[in-house]
């Protein structure tokens, strides 16, 4: 099926933030002009995330401050996933977590008990606050063979002229002073993140457009059936696309231009 038709077809879409929507404070060219689109016409949407460093009611404090009144049923976090999948396997479980308080609250919010001694699981998010402390209490429990959960694989966060090490770059860490890679990885585009998708947003695979800047995360969801629109306002470059296995349905330089095309398709 050709881009065209795949937009034609589409029947949600999905929003990456991080280079996609914004950057760090900016707001990125066409965002608000795509989101009031989606908004006028009652296209159904939502803000898909990996950065679990921040909760819900954070993401909708600061896309307020950019000027997107969004309510917070529409974002979906690597981190309320990854509650969602730890609820399924031991409701109310003991977990260590090592993140920020955002994220401690959100596993709070969850029902879960957050303690340092005896846990059910082990997991690692995108922590900004994270101290050496913490990091040798999270390998300690690793090498005790403790169910090890990562919220995502993100190796960088893009920032306002460069990048940031998230959380992949410390799971690299934890895997070379351990020797245990985490059990299982939640977010994009791992398995629990796209049932979480499809049960959030209930729409099937098929029916979504994930549009995204990062190609390992946001344009790997194709090979789950989605429909995938890769925007070059983040961390993917054209000439990655080169020696990429995810290839994207559709290229475009930012939400300014996704939005041009989506009304073009509409009116057809």
């Amino acid at each position: 099926m050709s881009a065209n038709k795949k937009l034609k077809a589409a029947k949600c879409f999905l929003i990456d933030m991080d280079g996609t929507t914004y950057l760090e404070a900016r707001l990125l060219p066409g965002a608000a002009e795509f989101v009031s689109c989606l908004d006028e016409i009652g296209f159904p949407y939502f803000f898909l995330t990996n950065n679990s460093s921040r909760s819900q009611a954070d993401y909708v404090t600061k896309l307020g401050k950019l000027g997107l009144s969004i309510p917070p049923e529409k974002i979906f976090t690597s981190g309320e996933a990854t509650a969602l999948y730890l609820s399924k396997q031991k409701p109310g479980a003991r977990i260590y977590l090592a993140g920020t308080p955002s994220l401690e609250a959100e596993f709070i919010r969850f029902g879960f008990e957050l303690t340092n001694e005896s846990p059910d699981f082990v997991v690692l998010g995108f922590d900004t606050t994270l101290s050496y402390e913490k990091l040798v209490q999270l390998c300690d429990f690793v090498r005790q063979g403790l169910p090890y959960i990562a919220t995502h694989p993100d190796i960088n966060c893009p920032v306002e002229g460069g990048f940031i090490p998230d959380i992949g770059a410390i799971m690299a860490l934890v895997e070379s002073s351990t020797g245990r890679a985490a059990d299982v990885i939640v977010g994009k585009p791992h398995t629990p993140m796209v049932e979480a998708i499809v049960e959030k947003t209930g729409f099937e695979a098929g029916e979504i457009i994930m549009v995204g800047d990062r190609l390992y995360t946001d344009i790997a969801l194709g090979v789950a059936g989605l429909g995938t629109v890769l925007v070059l306002s983040g961390e993917t470059k054209v000439e990655d696309l080169q020696s990429s296995p995810y290839q994207p349905d559709l290229v475009v330089e930012n939400l300014a231009e996704l939005h041009q095309l989506f009304l073009a398709v509409q009116r057809d």
